[in-house]
């Protein structure tokens, strides 16, 4: 894979190693002219360095494009740990992790994703001063999967407005992934009226289904899902969920989820659009976890983050309506803003 070809706008993707610990990462910068970079650490099974290299490089500049959208004063980051979370994560590889980060001196500031939790930042934390997503009892905001769900469900009732005029009351909603933020949202839109249909490969998370809410329809599959007669499909486990194979079956009218890049490719929303199905680009819907972890940075607020959040209602709306305003799908519209805030801030620099 090239890193300096024609779209290589990456500043800079640091490899580490560290044999004693047996850790192996990629952070990825896409960016820092709004600020110093921020983003989360994604601890996974890749199945190897290539396809490890390909995820944090678009995981990163989706932060870019993410923490603009919000008005963050941030650029954007990620890093990716490669390994099995349930096996190869320690106390020791994440604290080797903690002295690359501290390395790049602010450059990058890390946070939880897919494969890492609180209790893991506050370890990484111990060789780090550039850590966000801890726990409330080492100064920070605690789980950030908490304020991204509220933003998502924000972000469905403003594309529910745009499409249909109203809420989320008697909608049918297929949720693909019950962790950190896809319990967080059923709670939201169970609450709302919403019908749902859900699924996960944890057992435990199905088993959390099936207690706290006996009445969601659990399905074997996210392809089922994606199939399923639905009004919103929102996709909130890993991305590349909507791919060339099952774009064409999704029954779902609009699309509003929190994983990240949940596009295969670019290009698919057009496939969406001339299906009539509404995209809700991910980076502008999924914000509020990042924007509760940039508060930390500040002396964390819940209430201040969480107003700045529920503000992703507005964002989403002005977006969709740019769209249909210029004839180009959301994505577009919100690439463009993003492309717009990003270049205005590097003149500047």
């Amino acid at each position: 894979m090239m890193i300096f070809d024609g779209d290589g706008d990456h500043e800079q993707v640091v490899f580490c190693q560290d044999r004693h610990s047996g850790l192996r990462c990629i952070i990825a910068i896409y960016s820092t002219a709004l600020g110093p970079s921020l983003g989360g650490t994604r601890f996974f099974p890749y199945p190897g360095e290539e396809a490890a290299l390909a995820d944090v490089l678009d995981l990163s500049k989706a932060m870019a494009y993410k923490n603009a959208i919000a008005g963050l004063p941030h650029g954007g980051g990620k890093a990716v740990i490669i390994g099995d979370p349930q096996v190869d994560k320690t106390p020791a590889v994440l604290r080797a992790y903690g002295r690359f980060v501290q390395s790049l001196g602010g450059r990058y500031i890390t946070a939880c994703d897919v494969g890492t939790y609180v209790a893991d930042m506050d370890v990484v934390a111990e060789t780090c001063d550039y850590v966000t997503g801890r726990s409330s009892t080492s100064g920070g905001a605690d789980d950030s999967g908490v304020l991204t769900a509220f933003g998502v469900y924000r972000g469905m009732l403003a594309a529910a407005s745009f499409r249909w005029a109203n809420g989320l009351d008697g909608r049918r909603i297929g949720v693909i992934g019950v962790g950190k933020v896809g319990r967080q949202l059923i709670e939201l839109v169970a609450a709302d009226g919403a019908t749902i249909v859900a699924t996960d490969v944890s057992a435990a998370a199905q088993q959390w289904v099936r207690t706290n809410h006996p009445d969601v329809t659990l399905l074997d599959d996210a392809e089922q899902v994606i199939a399923a007669d639905l009004d919103i499909l929102s996709p909130c486990a890993l991305g590349g969920s909507i791919t060339d194979a099952n774009v064409d079956v999704v029954a779902a009218a609009l699309i509003c989820g929190a994983a990240n890049n949940q596009l295969a490719h670019d290009g698919l929303d057009n496939r969406l659009a001339e299906r009539g199905v509404l995209y809700c680009p991910d980076f502008v819907v999924n914000a509020g976890g990042v924007i509760q972890v940039a508060d930390e940075r500040n002396g964390f607020d819940y209430e201040r983050a969480k107003a700045k959040t529920s503000r992703i209602y507005d964002t989403t709306l002005e977006i969709l309506e740019l769209a249909a305003s210029k004839g180009v799908t959301p994505t577009e519209a919100a690439t463009h803003v993003a492309d717009e805030r990003l270049a205005a801030a590097g003149e500047r620099s």
